[in-house]
């Protein structure tokens, strides 16, 4: 144990099962910045997964129209437009700053939803809640990369993945008492809501990055909101072909699996006829174990590559999802849903990290912000699509499995890029492509 050589204190992460720690070495600052920044990560995964769970009870509460469910969806996701403008001002102000302002908006917008009275009060209170948790996940991501070393970036960003998986675990478990809380499903985003005040509460000890700090674009760029458009035009130039095969990766990716993410609740009651203790009892623990598989993935991910583990990932949710919208029954259900959720949370949490790496410290809360509208925007689109090849196919499983059909796109483009695992974010910012 002792210190290290630069004096400071090792992490022990004794929250963690041995097999889950880091790969390498880490500070206490660093492992107090995870635990910060993940356990919003957490509460922001339950705040986002209450309505995919509570579906069929608030489609009864604002009488919403069964091929309007998924288009609901795509409403809030246009959150994601502002919550891009929002993550990109930590390029000028600082990352600490604007994650203290995003947690505390997101647990206002939470509370403000379990008091809504009618549909459109309700959509309107979920995208104020979704500008701001948006924006709070893109610069965790931004700030796990920041702060980790190259030989567990991977490893983090899966942590940090599994923090959020872990959360809306909890909201599965929440949600088998549906029918017995006060208030119903309104109970959980209070619930939500209080959690994230607490998180909000706990945060003002955390640090503002080293490499931000010392960033010429802290210099530079700082409190010059003239300069945003300069700074985009920078990152295209600068970085054309990184930037669009990223861009194309997440679009595709989003575009094909958002339905089979937020539906996975609505399609066991609706067309499996679960009740909501049967979907907490497939959830909660396949999620415990998807989580140490999205870990695990992760730490893989600094040993043999991002690339190669953002692709069998990608590959591996498609198939799943694939097989378990297909009409799965009995035995089959479990393992397809733990391995497909596994797959699209590592993948997802790979390619965010994949996003910020390769591009210099003065750009990655703006390329984050691009990375996740790009992704949100398309999951957008699928997610209204969705409605429309219900009504043709007449089942959400078959509409599922119709966007599915786009997750080729994402496994062409990351062949595309750079391979930043065992890389400085030094290294991979000096070669431009």
């Amino acid at each position: 144990e002792g210190t290290m050589k630069d004096g400071t204190a090792p992490a022990r992460f004794l929250w963690l099962p041995p097999a889950l720690r880091p790969p390498e070495t880490m500070t206490w600052r660093q492992e107090l910045v995870l635990l910060l920044v993940g356990s919003a990560m957490l509460f922001s995964g339950f705040d986002m997964t209450v309505f995919g769970l509570a579906i069929p009870q608030i489609q009864v509460s604002f009488a919403i129209p069964e091929d309007k469910a998924a288009l609901t969806v795509s409403y809030f996701r246009l959150a994601a437009i502002v919550a891009l403008a929002v993550c990109g001002l930590a390029d000028f102000v600082g990352r600490r700053r604007l994650l203290l302002i995003t947690i505390a908006g997101q647990a206002v917008g939470t509370l403000l939803t379990a008091f809504t009275q009618d549909y459109t009060q309700f959509v309107w209170a979920q995208v104020l809640t979704r500008v701001f948790g948006y924006a709070e996940e893109m610069l965790c991501v931004v700030v796990i990369v920041e702060e980790v070393g190259r030989g567990a970036r991977g490893w983090a960003n899966g942590t940090l993945s599994a923090m959020n998986y872990f959360g809306a675990g909890l909201a599965s478990l929440l949600f088998a008492a549906i029918t017995i809380l006060p208030h119903g499903w309104r109970s959980l985003y209070v619930i939500g809501a209080l959690s994230l005040a607490l998180v909000a509460w706990l945060r003002r000890s955390l640090p503002e990055t080293d490499r931000f700090t010392a960033s010429e674009g802290a210099a530079v760029y700082g409190g010059r909101m003239r300069q945003t458009l300069d700074l985009l035009r920078r990152i295209a130039t600068e970085y054309p072909g990184r930037l669009m095969a990223i861009l194309a990766a997440v679009g595709g990716f989003g575009f094909a699996t958002a339905a089979a993410y937020v539906l996975t609740s609505k399609y066991l009651q609706s067309e499996q006829h679960f009740t909501p203790g049967e979907v907490t009892m497939l959830i909660v623990p396949g999620g415990l174990i998807g989580l140490a598989l999205t870990i695990t993935a992760g730490r893989l991910s600094d040993r043999l590559g991002r690339k190669r583990m953002a692709m069998a990932a990608t590959a591996v949710a498609g198939l799943c999802f694939a097989g378990f919208y297909g009409g799965a029954t009995g035995w089959m259900i479990p393992p397809l849903w733990v391995l497909g959720f596994a797959g699209y949370f590592t993948a997802e949490a790979l390619m965010a990290g994949y996003a910020v790496e390769i591009v210099p410290t003065a750009y990655r809360a703006t390329v984050s912000g691009l990375r996740y509208l790009v992704e949100i925007g398309a999951g957008a689109l699928a997610l209204a699509l969705e409605g429309v090849l219900y009504t043709a196919l007449g089942s959400h499983g078959a509409a599922i499995q119709a966007l599915l059909l786009a997750l080729p796109i994402t496994l062409i483009a990351l062949l595309l890029l750079p391979e930043p695992a065992g890389r400085s974010l030094e290294e991979m910012a000096g070669g431009r492509r």
